[in-house]
């Protein structure tokens, strides 16, 4: 057994350093699998699902001036994201836009 706390974060670091690099180790010469390349394509979009339904799922209990302002921000994210294709400006937009005017709700 390992005594030493500074040989045990040495460990811990190579580990991890080796579980890092492994995929890019192996996939060097070859292309990734399709099921990776899928995943790296739907999973965004997937995420952002999840979001809506987490920010919506007390929308039958809030008041409702709150709900239409949550309802407004969702559709100002989904209108600014057709406009600009940006999905960072359109979050950071429209977080922008709900914190400006949720005091006044």
């Amino acid at each position: 057994m390992i005594e030493n706390p500074l040989s045990m974060i040495a460990v811990m670091a190579l580990v991890t350093l080796l579980l890092r690099t492994l995929p890019f180790i192996l996939f060097q010469k070859r292309r990734p699998f399709t099921l990776i390349e899928d995943l790296g394509a739907w999973l965004p979009y997937a995420m952002m699902g999840m979001l809506v339904v987490y920010c919506l799922k007390d929308l039958p209990s809030v008041a409702m001036t709150h709900a239409f302002l949550q309802i407004g921000c969702v559709m100002l994210v989904v209108l600014l994201q057709v406009w600009k294709r940006n999905t960072l400006f359109s979050i950071v937009l429209s977080t922008l836009c709900y914190m400006i005017l949720l005091p006044f709700c």
